[in-house]
Formats: structure tokens, sequence, C-alpha cells
């Protein structure tokens, strides 16, 4: 039985076996959760992250790589590229939100890791609507829940009280 939890505080904190960054296309840094994780980590991750960008060149949204996790107490960084957000094109931009997550889970569980922490992705600077995303990230975690997996173990980790309350609402409560 999988266990979803919430946290709210700094991610880069977290003691689980990979956490997920809400990156860029670049993979290089930026900022928000992006530039916390590789300022927290150190320059092991932008080492690894410019070796993927040589092999593949990037990461389009909805897509994830994992890397190493330098210097946090994570072993590895699933690094995934959120849409930004654009309300006439909100069904598409949906389905590749939903992919963000779907997509760090499926890698996270082919690596054999147990335990995953997710931010709020595309919520920062790519302006995607708080309810609608947490919305996206609940009802994709709870149909992985289903699936059999190495992850026994997901936390969604909020910055702020106002995203806990949201994210405990949606999983707390009957879907």
């Amino acid at each position: 039985m999988v266990r979803v939890g919430v946290l709210q505080g700094d991610i880069t904190e977290v003691e689980v076996d990979v956490i997920v960054n809400a990156a860029n296309s670049s993979l290089l840094g930026g900022g928000g959760v992006d530039g916390a994780i590789h300022r927290a980590a150190g320059p092991a991750l932008l080492d690894e992250c410019r070796q993927v960008v040589a092999r593949q060149g990037g990461c389009k949204p909805g897509d994830a790589v994992i890397t190493g996790a330098g210097k946090l107490p994570a072993r590895h960084v699933i690094h995934t590229v959120g849409p930004v957000w654009r309300p006439e094109r909100a069904d598409e931009l949906d389905q590749v939100l939903g992919s963000c997550y779907r997509t760090s889970l499926e890698l996270a569980a082919g690596h054999g890791l147990e335990s995953i922490a997710f931010p709020s992705i595309s919520t920062g600077a790519y302006g995607y609507p708080r309810d609608r995303a947490a919305d996206i990230a609940t009802s994709t975690v709870r149909a992985f829940c289903n699936e059999e997996s190495s992850v026994d173990r997901i936390v969604f980790v909020c910055f702020d009280s106002e995203d806990t309350e949201r994210y405990e609402q949606l999983l707390y409560s009957d879907p």
C-alpha cells in the first residue's frame, strides 16, 4: 500500500530516495524550486544536468530525467518540465502537467526507488492555477497508487500553508 502525505517545508531538506525538480527545459537551473534545488545540491548536480543536455538536448514539457542529488539528503533528483499556463490551451496543458507527475513516478519505479517528494509543479513562474494543478497532481498520484510499483511513499512538499491545506483537503477527503 502506497502512503501519500503532505508536508509544509523545504523540498531540499526532505529525506526520500528522490525529489522532483520543477525544472526548465534547459535543465541548467533557474528560479524558484529549480534554483533552490541546484543551490542546495551544489555543482555536481549542474555537471550531471550538463551531461544529460549533451546526450539529449534538454527536456521537453511533460517529460522527466533522473540524476544524482549532489549534497541533498535525497539520493536522486528527477527533473520534470511543467507547462506554462495558457488558459486557451487548458485541456492540453492539463495532460502535460499530469504527464510530469506520471512520468516522474514511472521513472522512480523504474529505478527501484521507494520514496518520492514532489513540489507543486508549474504553479510559480509558469502561472498554473494552484487549485487546478493540485487537483491534477493528486488525481494522477491516486491513479498511480493502484499500480504495482516499488514506490511506497509519496510526499507533496508545499512551500506555504495555503498549498498545504489545499493538498490535505484533496488527499484526505473522499475522492
